[in-house]
């Protein structure tokens, strides 16, 4: 019996143990499933604004051409606003709408359909003491028109007019200008020239005002020089005339008008 103690103390000691762990496995809670996590709410932040687009500078007219004061214009636009006009009648009859002046083709075209219109153009932005005046003028209606130069030009007081008719004459003048604006011509000198290219035909003017000297010059031949005191205008604008008497149409076309220092 002492040899069978030992025995049963070591089985009672396993069955108490295994009771023991079947015990404490029964008592563990089932494991559960996890659910996912949700986010968190988002906090108030204001929304991010995106980049404003890059802007596209607005297309800028190219400047205005600066006004010169000596140069030559050849008709390829049409006239500035640097150029005003005048128109003087000779008789009551004179129609000075019925006359036009526009750049075409690279020329200045003065086309009348009125008798006795003498229509001028100055150029504004610059009076001049010293000065030469040149065109170029191809005649294409009648044979009986004035084409004219002009300095020294006041519209208050007047002007040194030179006139160059189609016929072979020319003549000097100071247009005056009196207290009612009325315009008195005064002739200084005339004369005429072979140089000049009678009928439909191209010539070349040129004038020279110089100090108290005037100057016609006509397809390179200088045709007269005075010395003139009496009126005595030191300066002024520029301009450029055309005339029609007493037969139609009369039309020119201007090549180039040109303005440079005597």
């Amino acid at each position: 019996m002492k040899n069978l103690r030992p025995l049963l103390f070591f089985v009672s000691m396993l069955l108490i143990v295994g009771l023991a762990c079947s015990f404490g496995a029964n008592n563990t809670p089932p494991t559960q499933a996890v659910q996912p996590t949700q986010p968190p709410p988002p906090t108030d932040v204001p929304p991010t604004e995106s980049a404003p687009e890059p802007t596209v500078p607005a297309p800028t007219e190219p400047p205005a051409p600066q006004s010169q004061q000596f140069f030559t214009e050849e008709f390829d636009d049409p006239l500035s606003n640097d150029w005003s006009i005048l128109t003087v009648t000779g008789s009551d009859s004179a129609d000075p709408d019925k006359v036009t002046v526009e750049s075409q083709d690279g020329q200045l075209v003065w086309n009348f359909d009125s008798e006795y219109v003498y229509y001028y153009i100055f150029y504004n932005p610059f009076t001049y003491e010293d000065v030469q005046v040149d065109v170029r003028a191809d005649n294409r209606g009648r044979n009986n028109n004035n084409i004219s130069l002009i300095c020294r030009y006041d519209p208050d007081v007047g002007w040194y007019e030179f006139n160059i008719a189609n016929n072979g004459l020319y003549d000097i003048y100071y247009a005056e200008v009196d207290s009612n604006g009325d315009i008195g011509y005064n002739r200084i000198t005339n004369g005429g020239s072979n140089a000049i290219k009678q009928g439909k035909e191209i010539n070349e003017y040129s004038i020279s005002c110089k100090g108290d000297q005037l100057s016609l010059t006509i397809n390179g031949d200088e045709v007269n020089t005075i010395s003139e005191k009496n009126y005595g205008l030191r300066e002024g604008q520029i301009g450029v005339s055309v005339s029609s008497f007493n037969v139609l149409p009369i039309l020119i076309n201007m090549d180039w008008i040109q303005i440079s220092e005597p």
